[in-house]
């Protein structure tokens, strides 16, 4: 082994090195080559110094190096110090690490690594198996099915569902009446309830392909989002179980209308009526259908807005699971039995289209057609994309009815089979009095909301705004989760003249505004929650593929930095240096383990 001592290859000094046999050798030459690269001395000084020694005893020995490979080791050493590489010595059959800068090693794991992270991650994104994956996966978790992470809540949704009551009160009654001027109305409302709607009787049929259920809909009060006492406030409207008499006497002739007015006049019954807002929505005994339940005991002697509806259903409803097929997921199979209504005069106009609305399959795209039944319109509606909304952190997609919805047959030929008269409608209002026994009943948006400017402005105080009066569906594009909704809708009377009846004679044909109802659900903070989580999920998962390009390009430039840094931080040589070997014998060193060499710089001039 040669001595460790540092003062050995100090600047200005000439002592030799002694090298020993042994296989650690040359890995201890390399050590002090080391040690002295830590010192303040640079690389290339300290090879200078080593270069610069008297003489390099060798020993002998069957692993001994030889002069030339002791030359070449010192050559190569120099460059190891310059470019970090290994180097292999054949005489004495090991390798060792001649670079103590670790560099060139960074750059090429970083090099290697980044490219396979890019073209890894181009690969996958492409081919998009990662998205088809966790769509697979959401397809097969939202379905009608025991078990899977939708039904619970399908079956009793925690978000509240409010239902709001805007009355319109008559002011000038008697001057309408007259034909001296237009009716006058004023607001009045939120009249809110609290709306619970669990579904009961949940029963898997056809196979399991199908559920039906039934919602029965609980409605409470609530004075605290109300503006005042439905039992106390009054208001004043038409007198709706006049006119559904009178409008089911136009065919009657005129002495039996004559008759049926005089009697009207008897008990005080006229085209207006007034009652608190508690009889108009739950139900009040009507003197005039008291007495034709005499004559027609099926007849209902009460009447109310919503009467026989606290408590009640609107008939078994059979929905498609979406095991099957992921877009028919809560769709609509039956109502009450049936495939298609019988309402209206064609096909089209009587089929059940889409869910009942509180229901979606995930991964809606904007160009949609969203079908929706509603049991109220007695039909089905659709919705178009409007735009892009966020309800709680939680990103949708609005869905609201387009104008063509309610637009008159002429507008719209796919509406030519709800107009069931002679004289249809024009655009914005339905007549649902088919579906309503008889009783001149017009729906519309609120205020006539996309409705023709006629009938808003045969009316004082009715104007319509969109965003008061639209009705729409806020929808997470992924889950087709419902995180916002609002269902609004107006009941309006159709008021005309009717042979017989007196108290008609000086009216214009106009559609009177009684109510609007707003249906609304925003989610519930833990529903929310929950569903950001699983959209986080979704979306990493998703995009897992961006993922490794970004770590690609990332690893990539520090490839390229290391680089750059290393080519920069690479010593050049001060001046060319050569070897030759030196016959003088040191006359101190003892000669039995080998011949003397000694090593300098020849200098070239």
């Amino acid at each position: 082994m040669f001595s460790s001592d540092p003062s050995c290859v100090r600047r200005g000094e000439s002592r030799p090195l002694r090298v020993t046999s042994g296989p650690s050798t040359l890995q201890s030459f390399i050590q002090i080559v080391s040690w002295r690269l830590d010192q303040v001395y640079s690389a290339e000084e300290l090879l200078e110094q080593i270069l610069s020694q008297e003489r390099v005893d060798l020993s002998s020995g069957s692993d001994s190096l030889s002069h030339a490979n002791l030359l070449n080791c010192v050559y190569l050493g120099r460059e190891a110090l310059r470019t970090c590489w290994h180097q292999t010595f054949s005489s004495v059959g090991f390798i060792y690490t001649c670079t103590m800068r670790k560099g060139s090693c960074c750059m090429f794991t970083s090099g290697v690594v980044g490219a396979l992270l890019l073209i890894s991650g181009i690969a996958l994104f492409v081919s998009g198996l990662f998205q088809t994956l966790i769509h697979n996966k959401l397809k097969g978790e939202i379905t009608l099915t025991e078990g899977s992470k939708v039904f619970a809540s399908w079956k009793n949704p925690p978000p509240p569902v409010y239902m709001q009551f805007f009355f319109f009160n008559v002011t000038n009654p008697d001057e309408f009446l007259k034909g001296a001027a237009k009716p006058h109305l004023t607001e009045m409302g939120p009249y809110t309830f609290r709306q619970y709607r669990p579904k009961r009787n949940v029963t898997f049929v056809h196979n399991g392909t199908k559920v039906s259920a039934y919602t029965p809909k609980t409605f409470v009060f609530l004075p605290e989002k109300s503006v005042g006492d439905p039992d106390v406030d009054m208001v004043t409207t038409v007198n709706i179980p006049a006119v559904a008499v009178m409008s089911r006497l136009k065919g009657a002739g005129f002495w039996v209308s004559s008759a049926i007015s005089m009697y009207m006049s008897s008990i005080g019954s006229t085209m207006f009526m007034t009652h608190s807002v508690k009889e108009m929505l739950w139900g009040f005994k009507d003197p005039l259908l008291t007495r034709l339940k005499t004559v027609k005991p099926e007849t209902d002697e009460y009447f109310g807005l919503m009467l026989h509806k606290n408590g009640s259903d609107d008939g078994e409803f059979v929905y498609h699971t979406g095991e099957h097929n992921y877009l028919d997921f809560g769709r609509i199979y039956t109502w009450k039995g049936e495939k298609m209504l019988s309402f209206w005069k064609t096909n089209q106009s009587n089929m059940i289209n889409g869910s009942d609305g509180s229901a979606f399959h995930p991964f809606l795209s904007k160009d949609e057609r969203l079908n929706v039944f509603t049991p109220d319109l007695c039909r089905s509606i659709h919705m178009r994309f409007e735009k892009e909304v966020e309800v709680k952190g939680i990103p949708a997609y609005r869905f609201t009815p387009p104008r063509a919805v309610l637009a008159s047959g002429k507008n719209n030929p796919e509406n030519e089979g709800f107009c069931l008269t002679k004289k249809c409608l024009d655009d914005g209002v339905l007549d649902v009095s088919v579906c309503r026994k008889g009783a001149p009943v017009i729906v519309s948006f609120p205020h006539f909301h996309l409705g023709d400017e006629k009938y808003s402005k045969a009316i004082d105080g009715i104007s319509p705004v969109h965003e008061r009066h639209q009705t729409f569906l806020d929808l997470n594009p992924t889950m087709g989760v419902p995180v916002r909704a609002m269902k609004r809708a107006q009941i309006n009377i159709l008021l005309e003249r009717v042979t017989g009846f007196p108290l008609t004679r000086n009216l214009n044909s106009t559609i009177f505004p009684i109510v609007f109802l707003n249906e609304s659900v925003v989610i519930d903070d833990a529903s929310a929650a929950r569903i950001q989580k699983l959209l986080l999920i979704v979306t990493l998962v998703s995009n897992f593929p961006l993922v490794l390009v970004a770590l690609g390009v990332i690893l990539l430039l520090v490839c390229i930095i290391l680089t750059i840094r290393f080519y920069q931080n690479k010593p050049s040589a001060k001046k060319d240096t050569s070897y030759a070997p030196v016959s003088a014998k040191v006359d101190d060193q003892d000669e039995k383990n080998g011949t003397y060499i000694g090593m300098m710089p020849v200098d070239k001039s």
